[in-house]
């Protein structure tokens, strides 16, 4: 059923033929669809092409790649992904409301109570998110990001607080993948944190708390114009 491709437009044909496997019923919502490797064997097709043409199905809503998961059929046809899309992006806001109450508070605290181990590691995860970013493994990066964000909050020494962000890593993850898929190029450079790692390893808590409202604030308008853009 899937036919190998020739050299002209590999990325546009992958996804063609992805699109027609979903819409054949071949792959039905909710499927798993086969790991990459087999899908390279079988589209005759690099690593890159592969993902680009993944990368492009998801921006059209027919696929979501999660964390733990691997990449899942989310819609049969363009227009149900328009309407999931819509619903996903409001989803979107009420994220950023939960992550600015607690990532706010977490870079106070971590401000005051961080220790050199806690610094090490948040200059560890920069360090490694930047050459994820250089390499261009923009899947790594994510990775990278969100237990940077993770070591911020262990850096409170609040056990509470740890307790109640933790569970949001999965969603965060999955909130940053729609916001790469969903906006205009993402701004892999300036999601490196250096001025919030700056402001925490000073012990300033006013300037860890105001990069994360500012932080957020960003992330807010850029989800607010994709809502006003459908």
């Amino acid at each position: 059923m899937i036919q190998k491709t020739n050299r002209i437009n590999l990325v546009e044909q992958v996804a063609s033929q992805i699109e027609q496997l979903i819409g054949s019923g071949h792959w039905q919502i909710g499927d798993r669809i086969p790991p990459e490797m087999e899908l390279m064997e079988k589209f005759d097709v690099s690593r890159n092409t592969l993902r680009e043409a993944i990368r492009a199905l998801v921006h059209a809503g027919l696929l979501e790649t999660k964390q733990g998961s691997g990449t899942i059929v989310r819609s049969a046809n363009a227009l149900g992904a328009a309407i999931k899309r819509h619903v996903k992006k409001s989803a979107m806001l009420e994220t950023l409301d939960v992550r600015l109450a607690l990532e706010k508070q977490a870079a106070q605290l971590a401000a005051e109570h961080r220790s050199e181990t806690d610094l090490a590691k948040l200059e560890a995860y920069i360090q490694l998110s930047r050459q994820a970013v250089e390499k261009k493994d923009y899947e790594q990066f994510i990775e990278l990001d969100i237990h940077f964000h993770q070591a911020v909050v262990s850096a409170s020494h609040n056990q509470l607080l740890i307790d109640l962000y933790e569970p949001l890593a999965e969603i965060i993850y999955s909130f940053v993948q729609d916001l790469m898929a969903m906006n205009k190029p993402f701004k892999y450079e300036e999601e490196l944190h250096i001025e919030l790692f700056t402001a925490i390893r000073s012990q300033d808590k006013q300037a860890a708390a105001t990069y994360v409202e500012d932080y957020m604030e960003v992330l807010r308008k850029e989800v607010v114009e994709m809502i006003e853009e459908e």
